[in-house]
């Protein structure tokens, strides 16, 4: 796990950052449809499971920019950016309708990611433990798929002044909707590191990877 250190009075950011960490913290969510008619019918095709599909494209557009590898770092006040982040996942338990959080490493190698996230979660269904180490992975974001519902709106809140930068995404159930297959995709980042334009770019860029890794 390796970072760099940002200059905050060099920062592009700068005016936002210290409004949005010092007079007003505060995050920023958004919640759109994306199109995974392509995505859908390629894992089809593939033999391939669409949430891990998507899992992997999810990762590969939050780890295009170093706007969405932010972080604060509390304990020495300094504002870094990741080499990389990766994805914690969730598999659900439906004896116990609990969850179990799912550490799976990001690799730009489709095929790799693909067979080490099947594994992560195989093994994760082993126990009913809600192993969450943040401490112990601290480039990491999350990555919730709620597959029993396509909403229109999800909100996730944190503690008022916690500053915490990296992102989280939630996706549920996609519907038919003229025809296309569209996918409720959630994107929350804190307002210091990220506003409107970037948090919107996460669903062009999605549908962008979409339609390269379908072809």
């Amino acid at each position: 796990m390796n970072y760099k250190i940002i200059d905050k009075e060099t920062y592009y950011r700068k005016g936002v950052y210290r409004h949005f960490t010092e007079d007003c913290k505060c995050s920023v969510s958004m919640t759109a449809r994306i199109d995974v008619t392509d995505l859908a019918a390629h894992s089809k095709e593939t033999g391939t499971k669409f949430y891990i599909n998507f899992l992997y494209l999810l990762s590969k557009v939050l780890n295009s920019s170093d706007d969405y590898r932010m972080q604060y770092l509390w304990q020495s006040d300094e504002l870094v950016c990741y080499d990389v982040i990766n994805p914690t996942q969730y598999v659900f338990h439906e004896d116990t309708e609990t969850c179990t959080p799912v550490y799976t490493t990001y690799y730009e190698d489709y095929d790799r990611f693909y067979e080490n996230a099947v594994l992560d979660l195989e093994r994760a269904k082993n126990t009913r433990e809600y192993l969450l180490d943040a401490a112990g992975h601290p480039n990491w974001f999350d990555a919730s798929f709620i597959s029993w519902l396509s909403y229109d709106s999800l909100n996730i809140e944190l503690p008022d002044g916690y500053l915490y930068f990296l992102p989280i995404v939630n996706w549920g159930k996609y519907r038919e909707e003229g025809g296309r297959l569209m996918m409720p995709v959630t994107v929350r980042m804190n307002h210091a590191v990220a506003d409107g334009y970037l948090v919107a770019n996460v669903f062009r860029l999605l549908e962008k990877e979409i339609g390269s890794f379908c072809g």
